[in-house]
């Protein structure tokens, strides 16, 4: 992984993202994962296992670690950001538009308030919803919500988290046991 990429992670979540392109203005379905070690050659590849066809053409910034992820799969097209003189989004616009998409969505569902140890979960509500947001039976998506939801194994808690170690409780401050003790929320 180049240093800067690595810098630049720090302390954020790193996700791959893959968008379906169905002419030159559309988009088809969308797949997010959490790249869980910084991006090397081993996870973006298994990404693009689980995810991409065999076969298809995969069209990225022009970073080095694409070409083994992608060797013997797929064909390659990279799109060199810095040597083009334009910005991201017009070099890659379906990838930039979902990006945007789900920033949006996340800030403007959770308040930017989401816990790290979340967001794969954050990921597979996102891609759910934008991979049927042209259903032609919009009142079927709860349907099929819970007919995919009665299909599948059950999840336990620990398994929807990035971090299974629970975190220590915070103790509480002594005007909220105070508070607890009086039996009312504080006010006077």
């Amino acid at each position: 992984m180049p240093p800067s990429l690595a810098s630049a992670a720090a302390g954020k979540v790193l996700v791959a993202v893959a968008v379906e392109l169905k002419d030159s203005n559309g988009f088809g379905r969308v797949r997010l994962r959490v790249i869980p070690d910084t991006g090397s050659l081993k996870s973006i590849r298994a990404f693009m296992i689980e995810c991409v066809e065999p076969g298809s053409k995969i069209v990225t910034d022009g970073a080095q670690h694409y070409t083994g992820a992608t060797q013997g799969l797929y064909t390659l097209s990279k799109n060199n950001i810095k040597g083009s003189g334009l910005p991201a989004n017009v070099t890659l616009p379906a990838v930039h538009r979902v990006a945007s998409l789900l920033k949006r969505w996340l800030m403007g569902t959770y308040q930017g308030s989401f816990g790290k140890d979340y967001v794969a979960t954050y990921l597979d509500e996102f891609t759910f919803r934008f991979n049927r947001r042209r259903s032609p039976q919009r009142g079927m998506l709860f349907y099929r919500l819970m007919t995919l939801a009665a299909q599948a194994d059950p999840l336990h808690y620990q398994d929807i988290i990035q971090n299974p170690t629970p975190r220590a409780a915070t103790p509480p401050t002594g005007q909220e046991v105070a508070s607890q003790e009086l039996g009312h929320n504080g006010a006077r």
